[in-house]
């Protein structure tokens, strides 16, 4: 389900949905440089799962190899899993959207876990046509 104000119509709502969604599969694909992409060239990911914030591409596609890579290492298979998103337009071109974001991991024959539950806080600005991330924060939480 998707809480918005009247403002955001449902073409843009459908786009935000399908981001997440495609965040959520490059990431966990391994394809790192596509899932960076998705982020405005100077985006920004925050989080205290990490010891300090994320900025600009290659520094989030150099992050994204290390998670799926982490992973891999382990013999998991990890999954983001994007729910109960929320929507609001801050202006014409610039929206907020706060989720909720499980990380399952399942070990290669072996049972799913729940890594850590968290709330994303994004802000999304429309460039060239299409909704990117200019900046996430992450909360987790157990802390």
């Amino acid at each position: 389900m998707t809480r918005t104000d009247d403002s955001v119509d449902e073409a843009v709502l459908a786009r935000i949905h399908q981001l997440y969604g495609r965040q959520s599969h490059l990431i966990d694909g391994g394809a790192a440089r596509e899932w960076a992409e998705t982020f405005t060239p100077d985006g920004e990911f925050c989080s205290p799962s990490y010891p300090a914030p994320v900025a600009g591409t290659d520094a989030l596609e150099d992050f994204a190899e290390r998670f799926y890579a982490a992973a891999q290492d382990a013999g998991e298979v990890h999954r983001h899993v994007v729910t109960n998103l929320a929507v609001y337009r801050l202006d014409r071109d610039t929206l907020r959207v706060q989720a909720y974001l499980q990380i399952v991991a399942t070990a290669r024959g072996g049972e799913s876990r729940l890594v850590r539950f968290t709330t994303i806080d994004d802000r999304l600005v429309h460039i060239d046509g299409e909704w990117r991330i200019a900046r996430r924060v992450v909360s987790r939480d157990d802390r």
